[in-house]
């Protein structure tokens, strides 16, 4: 990337500045609007929070390195930049699965919903969430730790646990089976209960309404929109680690990393800022208001 090192750091730090910037927005708007304090705009704010701490882990470092020249990482630096962004992603999975309830609940149950999904449960269920996600990134991150590595160079921009592992010294097929076997059973496990509540959802949709129907499904639609966004990008990059390392040039990894990190990240706050409606009106009742102010 040293060719067009000043293109790509532009690139990195407008991206970065125009997250961070719409995220803050997103949450400063439901945090000051009394009518948005719900447990969906709750999820919604932890949802574009952990795009804004997936960045940081990243781009940052990425911008500074190519202005710098730098190519290099500590040992300790790598894990702990890989301990953040397998988290963000463990994150991400969490709390789509939670939304999916947390609508499953609202549309199926609209009488019970105030009772059954308070402020103070979704709180509860967003700390559940982080804490839960560190936990079962750590132990496949402290496993890597102990592993003699023989290998410096990574076909990567940043590290994560599977380019480490590559590095290793002899035999290191422990780590891979069990970082393999504890994503398989998290991914499916929320991805059958995501599209067990969906169906679900969309089965009492038929049976409602028009109009309560309409509102329904314009949200979910953005639910399902961002959570396939996600999921398409995990894919990009579930696709890299099939690919061998000599069978492709090293931009091509560093390309599919890069979109598949970068896409949920950027497009979830789009998504969630125009689709969903009273979020969207605020926002521009905000910038008005700003207008108004220094005019």
């Amino acid at each position: 990337m040293e060719k067009f090192k000043f293109l790509y750091s532009a690139i990195a730090l407008f991206v970065y500045i125009t997250t961070m910037f719409i995220c803050y927005l997103i949450i400063f708007v439901v945090w000051t609007e009394e009518s948005l304090h719900e447990p969906m705009y709750i999820f919604i704010c932890n949802l574009v929070f952990n795009g804004m701490f997936g960045s940081s882990t990243f781009l940052p470092k990425l911008t500074i390195d190519l202005l710098s020249g730098s190519t290099t990482i500590s040992f300790s630096g790598c894990l702990v930049q890989s301990f953040f962004l397998h988290s963000f992603a463990a994150i991400e999975v969490f709390t789509f699965t939670i939304m999916a309830h947390d609508r499953y609940l609202a549309v199926g149950e609209p009488l019970r919903y105030p009772a059954l999904m308070t402020n103070t449960r979704a709180m509860k269920y967003v700390i559940v969430n982080w804490v839960s996600a560190f936990l079962v990134v750590f132990i496949p991150v402290t496993m890597t730790a102990y592993l003699p590595l023989c290998g410096r160079h990574l076909n990567n921009v940043f590290c994560e646990n599977m380019s480490l592992i590559k590095l290793a010294c002899g035999d290191a097929s422990v780590n891979n089976i069990f970082g393999a076997v504890e994503a398989f059973l998290i991914d499916i496990s929320c991805l059958l209960i995501i599209v067990y509540c969906y169906i679900r959802t969309f089965i009492i949709c038929l049976k409602i309404s028009k109009e309560a129907c309409q509102k329904a499904v314009s949200t979910l639609v953005t639910h399902l929109a961002a959570f396939s966004t996600f999921m398409i990008a995990s894919f990009f990059i579930l696709l890299r680690y099939r690919l061998n390392s000599g069978s492709v040039s090293l931009a091509t990894h560093v390309l599919i990393t890069v979109i598949g990190l970068m896409t949920p990240i950027t497009v979830n706050p789009i998504i969630y800022g125009i689709r969903t409606e009273a979020l969207r009106i605020k926002i521009v009742r905000k910038f008005q208001k700003m207008i108004h102010r220094d005019l």
